[in-house]
């Protein structure tokens, strides 16, 4: 029987063929409670199409040799691949030093099992994960990842990796990888800039202090300055209308 072991994907269809090494078998057939159809026949070996594999399940092919019956079985097993990979980072703006989380999430994949997800800034993984499980059913993988931010990482794509490894279930390695995000870094302020900063906001303080204190000083003396005009026409109208008088 070829393979002996199958992977299809939920839904999917998958050929099976069964062979004998018995010249003249009587009776032979493929024995499955999926949908199938005989593709080709030939006395020593059958050609089948499984259709709408949805659950993990055994079939068998069967010959009967010389009033002898053989028979073998093969497994399938039906697997979710990794359709989507979500990465978030908690914050996307972050100072330098201080930490951000990365969470990376992948609904509905099975075998869980088979399952990596690994983070990585640029081309360097920082997390890797497997999973444990052994329901057939899909179910959400997620994982998280607390990091320092460093300068350097303003200049990196983060990003998220799912692979599925099938290889010892008879099938191949299926990898998806999630939408690059980026990090907004922000470096603190030097102490000495910070000294420099309240330094002339104080200067410039000053200054504007003193120009209003200026400004009503001057505002003062103008008006006793008005005030004293006024007083000497005063007196100089009044002496002129004794004299007429």
């Amino acid at each position: 029987m070829w393979p002996e072991q199958l992977v299809v994907k939920h839904g999917g269809s998958s050929k099976i063929n069964c062979s004998t090494s018995c010249l003249q078998p009587t009776i032979s057939g493929l024995e499955t409670t999926l949908s199938k159809t005989l593709l080709d026949k030939q006395p020593q070996w059958e050609l089948y199409e499984v259709f709408n594999v949805s659950t993990d399940t055994v079939v068998y092919c069967h010959f009967t040799c010389s009033g002898r019956q053989v028979q073998r079985n093969a497994s399938i097993t039906v697997f979710y691949p990794p359709e989507q990979v979500l990465l978030k980072l908690q914050p996307t703006w972050v100072t330098v030093g201080k930490v951000f989380t990365m969470e990376c999430r992948v609904p509905a994949v099975a075998p869980l099992e088979n399952l990596t997800l690994t983070l990585f800034r640029g081309q360097e993984p920082l997390h890797m994960q497997k999973f444990e499980g052994e329901t057939a059913a899909p179910q959400e993988a997620m994982i998280t990842h607390n990091s320092t931010a460093h300068k350097e990482d303003g200049r990196h794509n983060f990003s998220c990796r799912a692979e599925l490894d099938l290889k010892t279930r008879g099938g191949g390695l299926i990898r998806k990888t999630s939408e690059p995000q980026v990090l907004e870094i922000h470096e603190p302020m030097p102490d000495n800039q910070m000294v420099i900063i309240i330094a002339v906001v104080s200067v410039l303080l000053l200054l504007f202090v003193a120009s209003v204190l200026l400004c009503f000083v001057f505002g003062q003396q103008w008006h006793q300055r008005r005030s004293g005009n006024y007083g000497v026409q005063a007196a100089w109208r009044r002496l002129r209308r004794s004299y007429r008088a």
